[in-house]
């Protein structure tokens, strides 16, 4: 299981939002490319990046950010927010992401994933952001009835690197992850499957390893920035 450090963009600083409220965003780094070297440096194999103006813009808004970190850095990186057609896809990947993740989209026009996934196969990955187990778009600021495992089964057959799993009411809390809903998802398809939210120590991150469901990844952030997740630490208990 991969753990992903993440590193969250607003106004071109790394932050971290409380339940995915704009207005409650902690910043923790003014330097994003000091912040994925300083991960990368610890050890971590890949990035999860976010892009939250864009997230809420449709378009990309951080992209000044997401390039100094991937000047700064060699390994991998993934990014998501604002990505919202084939342009902005194929120009992200030419400039060096490994992985754009799909959200807004995966609900709004499902089509373009299956066309993005065939035409850049194992670097479309499709993010699935709920409260409650229904799905919520647009930087998380619209709910809809769109069920969790029903929009995640849609992509059985596309072709997509692995599905990014976030529970919002989590995400930022510091009060663990929901490993019963991650893992009713794992088990409900066959696409890899990365947990988000929540992730804030050591026993969550074996919880999620040894929960009865093959899991690809964990995304944790405030818990590194805050020193309650030590990330050499957390690759070696994983890796062992």
């Amino acid at each position: 299981m991969i753990l992903y450090p993440a590193i969250d963009l607003k106004d071109g600083q790394c932050v971290r939002l409380y339940k995915g409220e704009m207005t409650q965003a902690t910043v923790f780094n003014d330097d994003p490319a000091a912040q994925g070297r300083a991960f990368a440096q610890q050890g971590a194999e890949w990035l999860h990046l976010v892009d939250l103006n864009g997230a809420f813009a449709g378009t990309p808004v951080n992209a000044h950010a997401v390039e100094s970190i991937l000047d700064a850095v060699t390994i991998p990186c993934q990014l998501g927010g604002g990505i919202r057609d084939m342009a902005t896809i194929e120009g992200w990947l030419k400039r060096g992401l490994q992985r754009v993740i799909l959200g807004t989209v995966a609900v709004e026009n499902p089509a373009l994933v299956r066309e993005a996934a065939a035409a850049f196969p194992g670097q479309v990955a499709v993010g699935i952001d709920a409260r409650e187990g229904r799905v919520a778009t647009k930087g998380w600021a619209e709910e809809t009835n769109v069920n969790v495992i029903d929009l995640a089964r849609q992509f059985e057959d596309a072709g997509v690197a692995a599905i990014i799993y976030t529970d919002i009411n989590r995400d930022g809390a510091m009060q663990g992850p929901n490993v019963d809903a991650t893992a009713a998802l794992a088990r409900a398809v066959t696409i890899p499957v990365i947990a988000s939210g929540g992730v804030s120590r050591l026993e969550d991150l074996i919880a999620l390893r040894d929960c009865g469901a093959k899991l690809d990844g964990a995304i944790s952030g405030r818990a590194l920035y805050d020193g309650k997740l030590d990330l050499a630490e957390a690759l070696a208990v994983l890796k062992a």
